[in-house]
């Protein structure tokens, strides 16, 4: 008689039983897995969902696009002389042009560069100096803390245009020295936001494993203080792109800042101002770009600043 091979056996999967009153599969059959996301992908994602961020986000690369590549394509340029003198906008002269036919076009995207080399110089050099000057201030405490924050006092105490003014006119109008005069005024309030928030932090059971386990001040300030103080200096960065553009435009508007033969946005209506009522496409023009360019940067600081908040769980529709 021939042998039959043995069936396998085979397990049942669990499912409803009858009559149980189950609707559906049991929560055990199944396993449902999350992707663990990092620190920056959450920022990122609640950035995104920032809508008005978002728009200020691609409008302010629209505007750099169009101030950098723009005017290197445009067929005038800075300082051209054209026989169109006085012309309102038209399809060959966007902007229009002045009074001695140069085109408004190329002259604003030129100021557009230079007040965002200005402003970005600003930002980038008082937020490195600020934030390192808060942190130490705020690491070691006691008599350190007490001198570094009464440098950063007097400082503050200072009226910003009028010492901005005096100092860009006794070293000279070029971009670069301006920046490096608004900056040694604006490094002070970072300072302080850098300080309050190593102060929180310096606390913490990690700092604390770092110096039992023989790590330097410089290695704690450095790799674990000024890296989780990162989203409040990120956010103070774009505060000060937006300040330092209104300080370089007040400050070209009064004279004291970027001279001629460059320009910037605040040159350009500084010298449009007697023109207002008879060719009012000088003034208005360079001042549009002022406006665009700080509210995209505040709204994008806004972005950072709900993505950065741990608590911000609010979905923006």
């Amino acid at each position: 008689m021939r042998e039959t091979a043995p069936t396998p056996e085979t397990t049942p999967i669990p499912g409803p039983q009858r009559g149980s009153g189950a609707t559906g599969p049991a929560s055990s059959d199944r396993e449902f897995t999350v992707a663990e996301r990092s620190q920056a992908q959450l920022v990122l994602r609640r950035f995104m969902q920032h809508r008005a961020a978002m728009i200020s986000l691609v409008v302010l690369i629209c505007i750099i696009l169009l101030a950098y590549v723009g005017g290197a394509l445009w067929k005038y340029h800075a300082g051209d002389i054209t026989p169109d003198n006085s012309q309102p906008p038209s399809w060959d002269h966007p902007f229009g042009t002045d009074a001695i036919g140069k085109d408004q076009f190329a002259e604003v995207l030129r100021g557009t560069r230079i007040s965002l080399q200005v402003a970005v110089s600003v930002a980038v050099f008082a937020t490195f100096v600020g934030t390192l000057w808060g942190a130490i201030a705020g690491y070691f405490g006691g008599r350190t803390d007490s001198i570094m924050m009464r440098i950063s006092d007097l400082v503050l105490t200072l009226p910003l245009i009028a010492v901005a003014a005096m100092l860009a006119h006794n070293f000279g109008g070029t971009w670069y020295l301006i920046a490096l005069v608004i900056a040694g005024l604006y490094w002070a309030y970072v300072s302080r936001v850098s300080r309050g928030v190593v102060l929180s932090l310096r606390e913490k059971e990690y700092i604390e494993a770092a110096k039992a386990l023989g790590a330097s001040h410089t290695r704690i300030i450095l790799r674990h203080l000024v890296p989780n103080a990162l989203g409040s200096i990120l956010v103070n960065l774009t505060v000060l792109v937006a300040l330092a553009i209104l300080l370089e435009t007040a400050l070209s508007y009064l004279g004291f800042g970027v001279q001629s033969p460059d320009t910037s946005l605040g040159l350009l209506v500084s010298d449009a101002q007697t023109a207002l009522t008879t060719r009012p496409w000088l003034f208005y023009f360079p001042g549009l770009f002022i406006i665009l360019i700080a509210l995209t940067i505040n709204f994008i600081g806004d972005g950072l600043r709900d993505a950065f908040d741990p608590q911000q769980t609010k979905v923006r529709q």
